[in-house]
């Protein structure tokens, strides 16, 4: 299948553009769109967040994501081969966490180009045919970077920062929640929230912290919109504070 990961939206024209090209190139290839509202611009918050949601696919998976403000200037164009799954798009950043929590890593630079390549557009022409490519068991049409591990970027292991708000207004944050204790005080703007299992644990209108169904450390409020009672947005910072003296 191929799995689609964009800032595109869901209204106007480019995600269908884009997938009518998938259609012409790959037909009868299952495509999924897993984001349309990936954080517009936000290379760094997109990259932690597509890495903890590409698990639940199958090996052989191939991903087209796009988040790419520098679109037509300087940055590389990238095929990752990482644990079996492919991904396809801009070479800046946005794969470089899946890559580095990755135990098998492929890269490649794309070389081949269309007859007809927009300045502003390479998520039509040139990511969504490089991506039916893959998906129909051609070769990769680039030339491979060894080592890999040189086009990663030296982020931190865990984004302490928000990534994502959902249509609830939950409040998605870089953390795997594998990473911290449940007794620990999430610190997230004036607020200091305790740690929850689900949303019937709390009182309707109260803030909490949980990990998500994908592993992410997430603020939620119950029958409510944590967006809004806390007032954070994509960008903005958030700590544990460990409790009992103790450092999480």
């Amino acid at each position: 299948m191929i799995v689609t990961a964009t800032d595109f939206g869901s209204t106007g024209p480019y995600l269908g553009q884009m997938k009518a090209v998938l259609a012409r190139e790959a037909p009868g290839v299952t495509v999924i769109d897993l984001f349309t509202d990936l954080p517009a611009f936000e290379i760094q918050a997109a990259a932690y967040l597509l890495a903890a949601y590409v698990g639940e696919f199958v090996p052989g998976t191939v991903f087209l994501a796009v988040v790419d403000p520098g679109v037509g200037g300087a940055r590389r164009a990238a095929v990752v081969r990482a644990d079996g799954r492919w991904y396809v798009g801009p070479d800046n950043g946005l794969f470089n966490v899946i890559a580095r929590r990755a135990a098998q890593l492929q890269w490649w630079d794309i070389d081949w180009r269309p007859r007809q390549l927009s300045h502003t557009f390479h998520g039509r022409d040139l990511f969504a045919p490089v991506a039916a490519r893959l998906a129909r068991g051609d070769s990769v049409p680039g030339q491979p970077v060894e080592p890999a591990t040189q086009r990663l970027q030296d982020w931190p292991a865990e984004l302490a920062r928000i990534v994502y708000v959902d249509r609830y207004g939950n409040l998605l944050s870089g953390m795997r929640a594998a990473g911290v204790r449940e007794e620990d005080i999430l610190e997230a703007g004036a607020l200091r929230l305790r740690h929850a299992w689900t949303f019937a644990d709390v009182e309707r209108g109260q803030a909490f912290w949980y990990g998500n169904a994908n592993g992410l450390v997430e603020i939620a409020v119950n029958q409510g919109r944590a967006s809004e009672l806390v007032g954070l947005h994509v960008g903005d910072a958030v700590r544990f504070q460990a409790r009992r003296g103790e450092r999480s």
